[in-house]
């Protein structure tokens, strides 16, 4: 029987005409629906702009909208993308690479609703039995009470006595945090001077301000007297006193020691994700030990002892998800199917996008990008929606070659259920998967923002365009690699899955520690090199800063620029600061003016008064080599080089910093784009642009390709070649062929992931790995480098 057409068929395409987000110039695209789609073009092109601040974006906010105004009161706002149309869109779900929350208690298993699938279950089954689910949280305390409570029935009152108890299976020392601190009281204060004189060395707690009013009205001690001569019950208050209520010149305070105070502003935080001032404080004052009350795994004792076939929630906790799987494979406990049903294929979920290696008790703040975005991908991958709109940003960070092709099979999973898959990447291996490309460009910044490219991955090849022309890029192998003029010795390294682990690290050379996710790398690096003297990390933790930071405030540009702004005009620094004396009184520095809507989008429109600019007009009439401040701003790092490179406006501190920029690819961007503008691989290099200003000897770069286009690598190798060459020493953990290729020594990891890997399975050089061909980074390596270097 012939098909009849309907109206509904028609609907095969989402539709972008006019997209202008960030640095996008009108774009207009036809994606095809239920097909993967991937977007290509180099770093800072508007890639993002358009899948994620464009398509996204308004899917998402078109589904907010359904919601009642009472719900929408609740969630996030978020305004209409500057696009003229966009139809056809279809429920997004977006899996990034943005980090997962770094609260301490938040682990594996709590992100993906595992730990709370295997509390239901030892409720139900777990011997002795020790209440309900929450008996197995650690997020929960087990507290009790009892008392009067009055209430009003019938017009009259009433006393009761009530009492209520709740069980819960945190650890009570440590608070379910698996560690307890103790903090280092030197480390807080100079004994020998007084409050008045400074003697307290913690970070933000100065006398000028209000620690200082409550310090000196609290009475409980003499600010003048220094610390040493204070009695034994001044020094507790100081220290120790739980927080009071006080009144100072009549106004209403709350006085707190320091150890309480510390504890709640400084460790309820995870150390990672603090200012690198205050982390420096903390690292320096406070020491963290495992909690010896539950043994790590912070669950009380009642949590502990109950147990399905003799293991407890906290050793599945501990277990290889691989092996845990196994484990619920094996349980044949009917009363429970259903949800063993479900645990199982979570689990498997897991082993099958790669991650079988993690464990559920692993916080989730110290997964990677690669790891926190897969992870995420967990919940899609069993779902039974179709017609869904999937957008991925680099699903292959942090993946081996090898673990890759494991990924393309997820996409292609995706897609054939009857989705529309929408990929960001630059890895060559996953946009030969695509069933239709769209590469944006010509470059990057103000040089991009244009569909150069529509098409599939055949006619990409063969196109003009930057990423048609490197698609097929091929390394080859060094003729001649560098010698080592030392070793890093490591000895016995045994951080999470290391096997006791002896390796020489060469110096002086180009030295890349490669192997398949999960095989120990990143754990050498960390427990093991970094930290040591003169040895720089650049990670790939993200960048701290609002909207007011940007390139010129977080590589520290724009203190030399100020000053000689300042000097130039005989006035003070801080009126070159659009966040202190400088800025414009009307939007408070920011640019523009913010209209709050309630539930509805907020309006943010350019302010009147500055025009945008940020500064007072006063401060707009102070120039330095013909510019303002403002006009500096607006310049792009190679502009700036030019401008502070010579003349009556040099400036060669900034000039340093600005040739440090260009190094890393990063000479488009504005001197004052805000950081959220900025792109994943934008921050990284900004972020190794920082440190290559540092004072240390070995470098140590996570994955520096993040981010990059085919055609920046090639630059990228060539900055690591002239840090060698400058006598520094380079190690570098990478998954790009080319990277490996280049390397002059290649330390490789394995042979698998978790209790599977923890090894070194190969050390040489490239060429040697190449020849060995018995391990998988090898295989891999052979069939990437051209027929010259094979």
């Amino acid at each position: 029987m012939p098909r009849v057409s309907h109206d509904a068929d028609s609907h095969d395409l989402i539709r972008v005409h006019g997209a202008r987000a960030n640095n996008l110039r009108d774009v207009s695209v036809e994606i095809p629906k239920r097909r993967l789609t991937v977007f290509t073009g180099v770093s800072g092109s508007g890639k993002s702009s358009l899948v994620f601040a464009t398509i996204a974006a308004e899917s998402q906010r078109l589904i907010n909208e359904t919601y009642s105004a009472f719900l929408q009161g609740f969630m996030p706002t978020v305004a209409r993308p500057d696009v003229d149309v966009l139809e056809g869109l279809t429920t997004a779900i977006i899996v990034d690479q943005e980090r997962m929350g770094a609260n301490p208690r938040s682990t594996v298993g709590t992100v993906t609703d595992v730990h709370a699938m295997l509390r239901i279950l030892f409720s139900r089954l777990g011997d002795p039995h020790v209440g309900p689910p929450q008996a197995f949280s650690f997020n929960v305390a087990s507290i009790s009470g009892a008392g009067a409570v009055t209430t009003t029935k019938g017009g009259r009152e009433v006393k009761e006595r009530r009492s209520f108890n709740v069980v819960g299976g945190m650890c009570p020392r440590c608070e379910g945090r698996g560690a307890v601190n103790d903090i280092d009281l030197t480390a807080l204060y100079d004994a020998s001077k007084s409050l008045n004189e400074g003697a307290l060395t913690i970070p933000g707690y100065t006398m000028e301000g209000w620690y200082g009013r409550i310090f000196r009205g609290c009475g409980y001690f003499d600010p003048d007297k220094p610390i040493e001569k204070f009695t034994k019950k001044q020094l507790d208050d100081l220290l120790y006193r739980e927080p009071t209520k006080i009144k100072v010149d009549g106004i209403n305070l709350t006085y707190a020691g320091l150890v309480p105070e510390i504890k709640k502003r400084f460790l309820a935080k995870d150390v990672e994700a603090m200012q690198p001032h205050i982390r420096a404080f903390v690292e320096r004052a406070v020491t963290f030990e495992t909690c010896t009350d539950c043994d790590g795994t912070r669950l009380s004792a009642e949590a502990r002892s109950s147990k399905i076939n003799g293991v407890s929630i906290a050793d599945l906790s501990a277990m290889q998800i691989s092996d845990l799987a196994g484990w619920v494979r094996d349980l044949d406990k009917p009363s429970v199917a259903p949800l063993l049903t479900a645990l199982g294929e979570t689990l498997d979920s897991f082993v099958e996008i790669g991650l079988g290696y993690l464990s559920l008790d692993r916080p989730s703040g110290t997964l990677s990008g690669g790891e926190a975005q897969r992870t995420k991908m967990i919940r899609h991958l069993g779902s039974s929606l179709t017609d869904v709109t999937y957008v991925f940003d680099e699903p292959s960070i942090g993946l081996h070659p090898h673990d890759i092709e494991r990924m393309n099979a997820l996409l292609l999973q995706l897609r054939d259920k009857g989705n529309t898959v929408l990929v960001v990447e630059h890895k060559p291996e996953m946009i030969a998967i695509a069933d239709h490309v769209i590469d944006l460009g010509p470059g990057a910044g103000g040089a991009g923002g244009q569909v150069v490219f529509e098409g599939d991955v055949e006619r990409l090849r063969s196109s003009d365009t930057t990423t048609g022309r490197h698609l097929d890029d091929r390394a080859s192998l060094k003729s001649d690699v560098r010698s080592a003029t030392g070793v890093l010795e490591i000895r016995g390294a045994e951080t999470h899955n290391l096997r006791s682990v002896d390796v020489d690290l060469p110096l002086g050379v180009l030295c890349v520690l490669t192997g398949v996710a999960g095989s120990g790398k990143s754990s050498l690096v960390t427990g093991s090199v970094s930290g040591r003297d003169g040895v720089v990390t650049v990670d790939q933790g993200a960048i701290k800063g609002s909207r007011r930071s940007n390139p010129s405030t977080y590589t520290g540009l724009l203190d030399p620029i100020r000053k000689a702004f300042a000097k130039a005009n005989d006035v003070k620094p801080a009126l070159f600061s659009a966040n202190s004396e400088g800025a414009c009184p009307h939007c408070n520095g920011a640019g523009v003016v913010f209209s709050d809507l309630a539930m509805m989008a907020g309006v943010a429109a350019p302010c009147e008064v500055c025009e945008g600019r940020r500064f007072d007009a006063s401060v707009l009439g102070y120039t330095l080599g013909g510019r303002d401040i403002s006009e500096v701003l607006a310049l792009s790092v190679a502009e700036a080089a030019e401008f502070f490179g010579s003349g009556d406006a040099a400036v060669p501190a900034a000039s340093k910093i600005l040739s440090r920029l260009e190094d890393v690819g990063l000479g488009y961007l504005t001197l004052g784009q805000p950081l959220t503008t900025l792109s994943g691989g934008e921050r990284q290099r900004l972020k190794l642009a920082t440190h290559l200003g540092g004072k240390g000897d070995v470098f140590v770069l996570d994955e520096p390709t993040t981010g990059l286009h085919l055609a920046d690598v090639e630059q990228l190798l060539g900055l690591l070649d002239r840090l060698v060459d400058s006598g520094k020493s380079v190690i570098v953990i990478e998954h790009h062929q080319a990277v490996m290729a280049h390397a002059d020594w290649i330390v490789d990891l394995g042979p698998g992931a978790g209790h599977d890997g923890g090894q070194v399975v190969f050390e040489g050089t490239p060429a040697d790995l190449v020849a060995d061909r018995t391990t998988l980074t090898g295989q891999h390596l052979a069939s990437y480098v051209a027929p010259t270097g094979s």
